[in-house]
């Protein structure tokens, strides 16, 4: 009785909390979410997990942030869902999405740095987290929507390895790029979410002593330079680890790195093409101009420079398996900025596309803030498949951040 009465609570502080917070496109009702807790047995019982409304549901509404879908309702769980529910995990609603999981914003506000973007697309998950409504919270990330609003909404945010966790039910924007991101409020708590989500295919954090870390600093990024608040949370991770006694290395950003960042935006753009080919033909008029103009730019992308794309993809995959030398992780902004002021844009994924097509884990480790004091965010990555290694280096690098 006490576990429904503490559910029914945090169920209400959500329901309270959605006049200004605007982060759940729809919320469980208590009498459905007491009785799957009654029931729940496993690593999550009894915590409460958000939804991303790209994730189909068997109990609630998935819309797909978009108007032409509005009350659709699936016949069956997403994989992803399916796997939280069988670990225990209760569903405590459906959490808002950008348009289709891209770049027209969404109402969700930012309740760390008030007026400004939460980020996107996965905005209504990483606020709901950042306001401490729920425990975790599922995304997706095809360029940035998981370690980006996480930067902004000052969180833990993961997206591991491409493939190791699941997307059918998910709905798909680009198949090649499409990756299940998850937030926390730490990074402790985001691997625990991790080890369960994926049925420990992706293993406990790696712990290693400090000076047994070697990470490496970009001396160049080939999308630009560093903003004032990146270079200042980037310094200041640096002056941590430092004074921690690991070893950190001044190292050239490789080629591939930026052959990633150029293959992304051709192959997003013939997939998305494809991917909402349906929608673009027969509910036009219902898709923002933000959406209906980008797909019709996709159109223009060939069947040529589509294979072309695919094949610098690959080979900058190659690369990235090789690493860097010398180093077990690389530092980088997990932003391009702090969160902007306003609502106009969700912000860039500059710093995060080039590692969602090479498919490696990918970590927002919260703890610093930029020039105004709002969050922003360092991005932990690591090689493919080396998720403990990047949620072993992200746990210390948080607990560092937070020190000085």
């Amino acid at each position: 009785m006490a576990n429904d009465q503490r559910l029914i609570a945090q169920l209400a502080a959500i329901r309270a909390a959605e006049p200004e917070l605007k982060a759940f496109a729809c919320v469980a009702g208590d009498a459905p979410a007491a009785a799957a807790a009654a029931l729940a047995d496993g690593p999550l019982a009894g915590r409460l997990i958000g939804i991303k409304d790209i994730f189909d549901t068997a109990d609630l509404p998935t819309q797909y942030g978009t108007p032409i879908y509005a009350g659709h309702q699936s016949a069956s769980d997403a994989a992803i869902v399916a796997v939280i529910r069988a670990a225990g995990g209760v569903i405590a609603g459906k959490t808002v999405t950008t348009e289709f999981a891209f770049l027209h914003p969404a109402a969700t506000r930012n309740p760390v740095a008030p007026g400004c973007t939460p980020g996107g697309s996965s905005a209504g998950s990483a606020a709901a987290v950042a306001a401490g409504l729920i425990d975790f919270a599922v995304g997706s990330q095809t360029g940035g929507s998981t370690v980006r609003p996480a930067s902004y909404c000052g969180i833990a945010g993961f997206k591991p390895t491409f493939g190791l966790l699941p997307t059918p039910g998910m709905k798909c924007f680009s198949w090649s790029l499409d990756t299940v991101g998850l937030f926390a409020e730490t990074v402790e708590d985001v691997s625990e979410f991790a080890q369960v989500a994926s049925g420990g295919r992706i293993p406990p954090p790696e712990q290693r002593p400090a000076n047994h870390w070697r990470v490496g600093i970009p001396s160049n990024y080939p999308w630009g330079e560093l903003s004032a608040s990146a270079s200042m949370a980037m310094e200041r991770g640096v002056e941590a680890l430092r004074a921690a006694g690991v070893q950190v290395v001044e190292c050239e950003m490789p080629a591939w790195v930026g052959s990633a960042f150029v293959a992304h935006d051709a192959i997003q753009a013939w997939e998305a093409a494809r991917s909402l080919k349906f929608e673009m033909a027969h509910h036009e008029a219902q898709l923002s101009p933000l959406l209906r103009d980008y797909l019709a730019a996709c159109l223009r992308v060939t069947d040529g420079d589509y294979a072309a794309a695919q094949f610098a993809a690959q080979q900058a995959r190659d690369g990235c398996r090789l690493w860097i030398d010398g180093i077990d992780v690389l530092l980088t902004p997990g932003a391009p900025d702090e969160p902007p002021e306003g609502y106009a844009s969700t912000g860039a994924s500059t710093f995060n596309r080039a590692f969602t097509l090479l498919g490696t884990p990918a970590l927002n480790v919260p703890g610093a803030v930029g020039v105004n004091g709002r969050p922003m965010g360092v991005q932990v990555i690591a090689p493919p498949s080396e998720d403990a290694v990047c949620l072993g280096f992200g746990a210390l690098m948080q607990d560092l951040l937070l020190r000085v």
